[in-house]
């Protein structure tokens, strides 16, 4: 198979699909990668290493488009991408279409196989494709959230570890699921007070097996969501429902009760954000203030660390990548979860928590 690596175009997006060693395992099975010039520029890897690989470089992404049967990205295809995809490609990638109506058309009128990295399942009914960026994205939302904290940059003026005889920052995880740890485990370095809510006790129990008095774990009722975050200084939403769109947890109007210069960092972002006034922004224009209450929510977060993500990314696509290029889309068939990965074929919404946040067919 002939396997297309365009260079990523959304906007501060540096991570790539496929890293040089990804290349050497396709190309060692008989298989041809054609890259775009510079794809591989955010982490490194020049054009001679890609070769180096076995990678053929192409001089642009229409090449690239327009010769490959397998187009292996990382972001969701933009605009200008979609319109190049035919009837006979598999493009493989994150999607994320439950929030996003013009791609999900853009993917159906392309006729192509469309196979989203974050509803692909595994054998303990996890999501392994999207854990590692997942847990880059917990990691990076503690950080920006205590860099956000400062003031110059808009926050309360507060340090998230504090100082001895001050207070540390109190930090609220929304979601006990791969984020939510990774957000735990990186606020409680830091030295915050952390509270972790979810509304399910199982996963309370192993949270508090792993954390034991390091944090505070809560079951996640409306009374109890507002009541924590009255006192935060950062809320960090790490609440997911695969493929389908978040759940506004945090009303415009809660706002108002919240500290002023306290900090939501919505990493849910991709899926519709999971607070009424989230809205996608990015690394160039990052942050916005509502009620005066900073919202951090960029929507590619692990791109601002591309060479961790594409490589921690690639741990987890790689087999995926040659079981399609060794068998094609047949290859679906033959694996239940990657099946579950397919969103979109032949011009029609296969994934059901798309066709319910959007319909069969999206409205214009």
């Amino acid at each position: 198979m002939l396997v297309g690596v365009p260079k990523e175009i959304k906007v501060r997006e540096a991570r790539v699909g496929l890293v040089p060693n990804s290349v050497a395992e396709l190309t060692g099975r008989g298989h041809k990668v054609l890259v775009e010039t510079n794809a591989g520029a955010g982490i490194g890897a020049g054009d001679d290493v890609y070769r180096a690989a076995g990678a053929e470089i192409a001089p642009d992404a229409k090449s690239v488009f327009d010769k490959a049967e397998m187009i292996v990205k990382v972001k969701e295809p933009q605009p200008g991408e979609w319109a190049q995809l035919s009837a006979d490609q598999i493009l493989f990638t994150y999607l994320h279409l439950a929030a996003d109506p013009a791609q999900t058309r853009g993917l159906m009128e392309s006729g192509c196989t469309a196979i989203a990295y974050e509803t692909i399942t595994d054998d303990q009914g996890g999501l392994p494709l999207l854990a590692p960026m997942s847990e880059v994205a917990g990691r990076l939302a503690v950080i920006e959230g205590a860099a956000n904290l400062k003031a110059n940059a808009g926050g309360r003026g507060l340090l998230i570890s504090g100082v001895p005889g001050t207070s540390p920052a109190d930090v609220v995880v929304v979601g006990g699921g791969v984020v939510g740890v990774n957000a735990a485990k990186m606020a409680v370095g830091l030295g915050a007070r952390v509270t972790v809510l979810d509304r399910s006790v199982p996963r309370l129990r192993y949270l508090s097996d792993i954390f034991g008095n390091s944090i505070t774990t809560r079951y996640s009722s409306r009374a109890i969501l507002e009541e924590v975050c009255r006192d935060a200084d950062m809320v960090i939403g790490a609440v997911l429902i695969p493929g389908a769109s978040a759940p506004k947890l945090i009303s415009r109007a809660f706002l108002s009760e919240m500290k002023p210069g306290s900090v939501l960092v919505d990493v849910a972002i991709d899926q519709g954000g999971c607070f009424e006034t989230s809205k996608a922004t990015t690394h160039d224009d990052p942050t916005y203030i509502v009620d005066n209450v900073l919202h951090y929510c960029v929507a590619n977060m692990p791109g601002s660390v591309p060479l961790t993500s594409s490589e921690a990314l690639n741990n987890a696509t790689l087999p995926h990548v040659l079981a399609l290029a060794d068998k094609g889309v047949s290859a679906l068939d033959q694996d239940p979860h990657l099946m579950n990965g397919l969103n979109v074929r032949g011009g029609k919404v296969t994934y059901q928590a798309v066709i319910d946040a959007l319909g069969e067919r999206p409205a214009a």
